[in-house]
């Protein structure tokens, strides 16, 4: 199985610590964040990752390389010349990288304990997606979970964590779309309830501004005390 890293994106809302680094490779917990994300990856026995590059790509290229140092085999998907293309523009990009079956995504700038060897992929879904309870940065959540099918309704709503599995097909419609937001495909999948999901009560955190990277790091300390 391959896993795909989403680390394309500019970090406009890490300024001023992304002007000259981009955001994968800023420190948490005392590891560049994309290395929690490979970690995560690894640990779950995915060593084959294609990681998606744009704003300061080379940067991350020159860190982790071919990913031999990390025990991983890393492919990149360059979406410099097109400028970040989104989340579902990035992933179907690059499709040709990560073959025809079911793929594992997940977000570079979030830190969590969910072990990704369970994401599994449930006959006629097209992705599985983990969900965790609303944070305060997103108080009216993403979706709705009718036992494990993922739906629009305006019940009790969850976040969608960064975190699933994709089955190459959701994106069979969009190929000649470039820059192209997950949630249009995702919303049109649910409407055909394609989609999966399961709720997760563990340790998650989004690291996408400077107060909550620091609120991360202050919890270690913490912990550490």
């Amino acid at each position: 199985m391959f896993g795909m890293i989403l680390a394309a994106g500019q970090g406009k809302r890490m300024m001023p610590l992304t002007k000259n680094t981009p955001k994968p490779l800023i420190k948490a917990q005392g590891l560049t964040l994309i290395e929690h994300s490979i970690n995560a990856l690894k640990n779950a026995g995915i060593t084959e990752i294609v990681i998606n590059i744009s704003y300061l790509g080379e940067q991350i290229k020159s860190y982790l390389g071919n990913g031999s140092k990390f025990g991983v085999n890393i492919h990149y998907s360059d979406e410099s010349e097109e400028g970040a293309l989104e989340t579902a523009g990035g992933i179907i990009k690059a499709l040709p990288l990560l073959g025809i079956k079911p793929f594992v995504v997940i977000n570079s700038d979030v830190l969590c304990d969910y072990d990704l060897s369970n994401l599994m992929l449930p006959t006629n879904s097209l992705a599985h997606l983990l969900l965790i309870d609303n944070p305060k940065h997103n108080p009216a959540g993403d979706f709705s979970l009718n036992d494990t099918q993922l739906t629009l309704a305006n019940t009790k709503t969850y976040t969608f964590s960064g975190l699933g599995i994709y089955h190459p097909t959701l994106f069979k419609s969009y190929l000649f779309e470039k820059k192209l937001a997950l949630s249009k495909v995702l919303k049109a999948a649910i409407a055909k309830n394609q989609i999966s999901a399961e709720h997760y009560t563990g340790h998650w955190q989004d690291i996408g501004t400077p107060e909550r990277l620091e609120l991360a790091n202050r919890s270690v300390r913490l912990n550490v005390k």
